[in-house]
């Protein structure tokens, strides 16, 4: 069964990229789409009916040289079966729903059939990160991460006659190749000093790896600590963290369920699967968790802020999925790894559903992006209306307080990530925290103004794109009602398995659910209670004593102050009314506001300039040393000096090599004598010295 869910979607790529000529464009879009809701229902099963071991199944033998020896195998864990559905879920629905987004594009022309390239590219998408997913050794992780990359430039260059599209999908791919270069560096390190890249090896040699040494950039670091950051380098890379996110929003320019793919269920959230899924590693790498929380929690807070001003609908979910990604790596920093899981659990559903819905009013308004040009569409695409309100109420945490799970899907786990922060302490832990909460307040300011601008208000822009704007095909609503369900219950059904107490959610997980800690004497009783985490996966090195469950991170959690459970509710509550007032009550405000505060709009419009300054210290020197390798070095040095001497100074000696061919014997022989007395002469003078 996880055989058929792992391969289900690569033959569907491999008959809508090479079939469909002869059993029809729709066969093969359909059969691909059917494959994918197999491998959807397969992977339900698998998560329902996990029971909490760990299983591995070998394919085939994949590399085999001198101490590396690694097999194709599918690793089935409670980590891998949670993403399995959500990959699987969110992919199936997005096939569904490209039926109908689609059906006449018009980057394309008449009679072109880019729709097999399009369902194709998009099967090959899934297989790769279902290949992530399943890995059990880093290779075969590598592989499934590299895949996911090539397809993601296939995807967001998908419009291969626009050149925006084209740079996006370069920018997505360079970008991504500096954090793959840090967990190459990783990988390298790992089998350096443990001989394996298989999981179960690795986890085990987590408390060895924190007592080494490791010469790198002509320093000796820690091993542990050295291997975590270059691991969160990679994650950086591939979900979009700050300085490594500028891809994320140009990657707007593909297709909107690839939007919907890329942001929801596969490629960003691959580097905090990374990050739990390397947990026994990073519980003891402290300076790599720190970094951890400091760049999620600063990344929470940059893509919010951006989001408030950008007018491209698409743009301010992109940073809304960053912002997301934020909470997510500061839960894992803080180890409270299931919270992290369950806060990318709850996403997919809720940032799937606003992607498509973002979709279906693209696809309303004949292709208009900019909010400006909307307005009054609540009564024109009422279902989309609808979808679009839910996945907002979900985003913003709508929920009662101070219950834990009565409420949407991500007020369950966006609350959970935030008390965690609290709950681990220390100035660190503040920052984290008090970040995550402006973050928040700022995720409903923008949530809403989006609502706002798009269904209320008069019409503004084309005048006819209004009166024609009309609700889309069954085939796009059918997925926005799936992920609606998902919004509405995913964090109230769950809560207790992601984030109940210790014992529950280490029986859920079916893993060791506290993190040891090592006697001072054989049989004293343990008293390092200062990184009580929650570890993931692996077990417990040797001579390890299980700590009590109350000393963990996630009934830290539990037990914060009232008021730190409430402050997001109050913030996202002022960030309702803060919008509900610039664009209803008083609609000349933003306006207003935006001039007065001109410098800081300017910034944040600008996304704190980033692209310019990486232009700047980047793309300008690589074009002037590119510029000069090619007028000096090609032109003045090639051209110039070594054809300038194939057309002058080798000429010059041919003709005079030619000369010497007159044809007369008596010359030949006068050479040949000349020849034979300078040789004896040179042999002579040698003797005689």
């Amino acid at each position: 069964m996880e055989t058929i869910l792992l391969f289900a979607p690569l033959v569907g790529a491999l008959i809508c990229g090479f079939s469909w000529r002869l059993i029809g464009e729709a066969a093969a879009c359909w059969v691909a789409t059917g494959l994918l809701f197999l491998s959807m229902a397969l992977s339900w099963v698998v998560f329902l009916g996990f029971d909490g071991e760990t299983t591995t199944r070998d394919l085939f033998t994949w590399i085999s040289s001198g101490t590396l020896d690694t097999s194709w195998q599918v690793r089935i864990d409670r980590l891998t079966a949670i993403m399995l559905i959500v990959i699987t879920t969110v992919s199936a629905l997005v096939h569904l729903y490209s039926f109908g987004y689609m059906a006449h594009d018009e980057n394309f022309r008449e009679g072109e059939s880019y729709r097999p390239r399009f369902f194709a590219y998009l099967s090959f998408f899934t297989f790769a990160m279902l290949a992530l997913v399943t890995a059990d050794n880093l290779l075969q992780l590598f592989f499934g991460w590299e895949g996911v990359g090539v397809a993601s430039y296939l995807l967001i260059g998908f419009y291969f006659r626009k050149p925006s599209a084209g740079a996006a999908a370069i920018k997505a791919f360079v970008v991504n190749r500096v954090g793959d270069f840090g967990f190459l560096l990783a990988i390298f390190a790992i089998y350096k000093l443990t001989d394996s890249i298989s999981f179960d090896v690795i986890f085990a040699e987590g408390p060895a790896l924190a007592e080494q040494s490791i010469s790198f950039l002509g320093a000796d670091l820690n091993a542990a600590n050295t291997i975590g950051m270059l691991l969160f380098i990679g994650a950086m890379g591939k979900s979009a963290q700050l300085f490594l996110h500028t891809w994320l929003p140009d990657a707007m320019e593909g297709p909107t369920p690839v939007s919907a793919l890329i942001h929801a269920a596969t490629m960003v959230t691959a580097g905090v699967f990374l990050v739990c899924r390397m947990s026994p590693i990073l519980e003891y790498a402290p300076y790599a968790t720190n970094f951890i929380i400091v760049i999620g929690a600063a990344t929470a807070f940059f893509a919010a802020t951006v989001g408030l001003v950008q007018n491209d609908i698409k743009r301010v979910i992109a940073y809304s999925t960053c912002s997301q990604l934020g909470y997510m790596f500061v839960a894992a920093g803080v180890g409270a790894y299931p919270v992290a899981m369950f806060h990318l659990f709850t996403h997919a559903f809720f940032k799937a559903m606003l992607f498509l819905g973002a979709g279906s009013v693209i696809h309303a308004m004949h292709h208009e992006q900019d909010m400006r040009n909307y307005g009054g569409l609540r009564k024109k695409i009422p279902y989309t209306f609808a979808a679009m309100l839910i996945g907002t109420l979900a985003i913003t945490g709508v929920g009662i307080p101070l219950t834990g799970w009565i409420g949407f899907a991500g007020f369950a786990s966006k609350d959970a990530v935030i008390e965690s922060a609290f709950a681990f302490g220390g100035p660190l832990g503040s920052y984290a925290f008090w970040l995550l909460v402006v973050a928040a307040l700022f995720t409903s300011f923008y949530s809403w103004r989006l609502i706002y601008l798009t269904f209320y208000g008069r019409p503004r822009g084309d005048k006819h794109s209004h009166e024609h704007a009309h609700e889309s095909p069954r085939t796009m609503l059918i997925p926005l009602a799936a992920l609606a369900v998902g919004s509405v219950f995913a964090g109230a059904v769950w809560y207790n398995q992601f984030f109940g107490h210790t014992d529950t959610v280490g029986r859920f997980f079916g893993v060791p659910y506290a993190v040891e800690a090592h006697a001072d004497e054989q049989g004293e009783e343990a008293t390092d209670h200062g990184a009580a985490h929650y570890v993931l996966t692996g077990a417990p090195g040797e001579g390890a004593i299980h700590m009590a469950p109350e000393n963990t991170i996630l009934n830290d959690a539990h037990e914060v102050p009232k008021w730190v459970k409430v402050a997001p509710f109050v913030a996202m509550l002022f960030g309702f009314f803060t919008a509900t007032l610039f664009y209803i009550l008083r609609p000349g405000l933003p306006a207003r506001m935006a001039e007065l505060f001109g410098p800081l709009y300017q910034f944040l419009l600008n996304k704190w300039y980033f692209d310019e300054i990486y232009n700047v210290i980047f793309v300008l020197p690589a074009r002037w040393i590119g510029r000069a390798l090619w007028k000096r070095g090609d032109g003045d040095v090639i051209d110039g000096g070594i054809n300038g001497l194939a057309l002058g100074i080798v000429p010059f000696f041919t003709r005079l090599a030619g000369r010497a061919q007159s044809g007369y014997l008596f010359h030949y022989a006068f050479a040949m004598v000349l020849g034979i007395a300078v040789l004896i002469t040179i042999v002579t003078l040698s003797f005689g010295g």
